[in-house]
């Protein structure tokens, strides 16, 4: 099957870990160890996160003297796929010897009139008390909004269109590869008057660029992982149960909210409702049970779903080592 996977930003760095290189090298190997059976099996593309990183290189940027002006957020989003997509290429490498594997840097086109822009909601950076955060936002002349108990920088967070290199990446999967794309949701671009690309301030949600970009590719699954094991019905009750099986209408009744399961919810809807094939949400460790229909909250068009032989895979695996 072609499979598609986002890793969330606690993949690469839990809440409250220090943003050290070694850290986040620790937690992509664990990441990579889980997936590789995937990949052994599957035609297998993986879409990761980077808030907290390009908010440690803004930050940077921002105290640095030696600049004028610190470095755009698109440009931050480029260098963060470059660092996190090397820590996941080389551990894909030596977990799957032989194998082809690329990561690539690539963009995700946005709309230039995206009522985003006009309403930062996207975290990014480390987390702050209060106080910390206000004196950070006047400083640097932030937005920032509270994440949990916690205070987090926001930038805006436009819908992404479609993900530019897709026939690039179509290309490279049809040879065999497996693939490292799309991080942070790509880099944001917009098309200007000429109908050329040009980056622009913000941080796209990195569930629904692999939303698109499993629907692009004709995608067999998405599966979005994150620290938890399931989506809970009546999150926040005391008669909170996790749902293993939910059509898309279901999901969307929980009513979500957007800055934590919100957008996971709406992109694997989207996902299930434009294609009628599988995805799922659930925890790291559980990816290959989730494929399987053993973990996780599993969503299809009518919310069953009995293992893999439901499935009719669209593309056959070649692989090329």
């Amino acid at each position: 099957m072609r499979i598609v996977v986002a890793l969330g930003g606690n993949a690469l760095l839990e809440r409250g870990q220090k943003p050290d290189a070694s850290t986040q090298i620790e937690n992509a190997e664990r990441a990579i160890k889980a997936l590789a059976p995937l990949a052994q099996e599957h035609e297998l593309v993986i879409t990761h996160g980077n808030g907290p990183q390009v908010g440690v290189l803004a930050l940077e940027s921002a105290k640095d003297e030696k600049l004028s002006r610190p470095y755009p957020l698109d440009t931050l989003g480029a260098q963060t796929q470059g660092m996190i997509g090397y820590w996941l290429l080389q551990s894909l490498q030596n977990h799957l010897p032989g194998r082809q594997v690329a990561s690539l840097v690539n963009q995700t086109l946005v709309l230039a009139h995206d009522p985003a822009f006009d309403n930062p909601t996207k975290f990014v950076g480390e987390v702050y008390s209060e106080e910390e955060a206000k004196a950070k936002a006047a400083e640097m002349g932030w937005v920032v909004k509270p994440d949990g108990d916690k205070w987090r920088r926001v930038v805006a967070s436009p819908e992404p269109q479609r993900v530019v290199e897709t026939r690039i990446i179509r290309l490279l999967l049809s040879s065999g590869a497996v693939v490292v794309c799309s991080g942070g949701g790509g880099i944001p671009v917009i098309r200007d008057e000429r109908g050329k690309l040009k980056g622009v301030e913000a941080v796209i949600d990195k569930d629904m660029s692999a939303s698109r970009l499993a629907e692009a590719l004709e995608a067999d699954a998405l599966l979005i992982l994150t620290d938890v094991p399931n989506v809970m019905k009546d999150f926040g009750t005391d008669h909170a149960e996790p749902l293993t099986r939910a059509t898309p209408g279901e999901l969307r009744r929980l009513g979500a909210p957007a800055g934590s399961m919100g957008p996971k919810i709406e992109a694997v809807c989207r996902f299930v409702e434009l294609t009628g094939d599988l995805a799922a949400i659930g925890r790291l460790d559980d990816v290959v049970e989730m494929l399987e229909g053993t973990a996780g909250t599993v969503v299809t068009p009518g919310g069953n779903y009995g293992g893999p032989d439901d499935l009719t895979p669209r593309h056959s695996l070649t692989l090329d080592v």
